[in-house]
């Protein structure tokens, strides 16, 4: 059986702000003049999304290609991106129309306030074929607290320690509150037309959870599954690694369904899944790589950063078969050094004042993109 990488493609959303650290809203001035951005519903953050490519030497210019852009359209009005996934140093007490006019951000604001006023990675993998996809939703529904522990960078709001890792998590609505592991497509879409009928959700696209399938026309033509619970990861290289270590969990999948599909060889029911998974998810929201979880297989708790080394052993083989393992390192260097929150709490609890904090981790995010620029013209 040939393995062929699948397609991949982000949707990246990022804060825009004062060089101290304040969030300034610009989406509605950008979007005009940045088409390949997009409003969200409060003005101090937007989002750009990749084109699908299967190679990773391409992915990390498409990453960083939008940043660079929207970094030359800030750098006249004295403003750049922001790192972390909530209103750090900002005012979530307010919230900020991009768009008075629009009447589905007159929904949100009213229903969620500035609860969403987050930033995020989505990352989508290409997959046409729909048992397949529902085997991997489900094993990745599983598994996504461990992809949040790595990204989790979240950990500040309004100028305090909320005490989380992840707050952006902990805070953002999930819609509907209780989403299944899914059997199939038909029941997939069954589910979804009657939550249009309650109005749990008020459109096809109002399924706000760690995982869910995504498509041309939803829900029923679909072709690639998007994982939403990771906080935004403003290291490309870790994002590629972590895109990498799902990719690499879904390929395994598709090559022994019966091994890895939760609904083949867990011990546990759906409904006990989609429980469990929930309760991983805010613990992993809460510690991070700390975070004491339990296995899909059996419900037994396991230590989170244990669960990801299990992980990167068991798709060691796969990964060397495919020349993927390099991708892996910066991985290893979170579960050696923490994420990007632990290491935010870490300066702070040593008497760091937290807007230099992260004033410090704006001036990296930058450098990056100069310095990816630099390498590529000696190139």
């Amino acid at each position: 059986m040939t393995i062929r990488q699948l397609l991949k493609g982000f949707e990246v959303e990022l804060f825009t702000g004062l060089f101290s650290g304040q969030h300034v809203g610009v989406a509605d001035a950008a979007t005009k003049d940045l088409p390949d951005f997009v409003k969200e519903p409060d003005q101090r953050n937007l989002e750009f999304i990749t084109n699908p490519e299967a190679e990773y030497d391409l992915l990390k210019e498409a990453l960083l290609f939008p940043r660079r852009k929207l970094r030359s359209w800030l750098a006249p009005k004295q403003l750049t991106i922001l790192p972390c996934s909530t209103l750090s140093l900002g005012d979530s007490k307010t919230f900020e129309r991009s768009d008075p006019l629009n009447p589905y951000h007159d929904f949100i604001e009213a229903t969620y306030g500035t609860r969403v006023v987050t930033t995020s990675v989505h990352i989508n993998l290409g997959i046409e074929n729909l048992p397949l996809l529902f085997s991997a939703l489900r094993l990745v529904r599983c598994e996504a607290a461990l992809f949040l522990a790595l990204s989790a960078s979240s950990p500040f709001l309004d100028g305090v320690s909320t005490g989380a890792h992840s707050q952006r998590w902990l805070q953002f609505p999930l819609t509907p509150e209780k989403v299944p592991l899914f059997k199939n497509h038909l029941h997939y879409v069954n589910w979804v037309e009657d939550q249009l009928l309650r109005g749990t959700m008020r459109n096809e696209r109002h399924l706000w959870t760690s995982v869910r399938p995504n498509g041309p026309h939803r829900p029923y033509a679909l072709n690639r599954l998007e994982l939403r619970i990771c906080d935004l990861i403003t290291d490309c290289d870790l994002l590629l690694a972590v895109t990498a270590l799902l990719e690499l969990r879904v390929l395994s999948l598709m090559q022994d369904p019966k091994k890895l599909d939760p609904l083949e060889v867990s011990h546990l029911n759906l409904q006990e899944l989609a429980d469990l998974s929930d309760v991983n998810d805010v613990a992993a929201a809460k510690t991070s790589l700390d975070a004491t979880l339990h296995h899909w297989l059996d419900g037994k708790p396991i230590l989170c950063r244990t669960w990801i080394k299990e992980l990167l052993e068991e798709i060691t083989p796969l990964a060397k078969d495919m020349d993927m393992l390099h991708l892996l390192s910066p991985i290893n260097l979170v579960l050696e050094n923490g994420n990007q929150a632990m290491k935010w709490l870490i300066a702070t609890s040593e008497g760091r004042p937290m807007d230099a904090v992260l004033q410090q981790s704006i001036v990296e995010m930058q450098d990056e993109e100069t310095s990816t620029t630099k390498v590529e013209a000696i190139r």
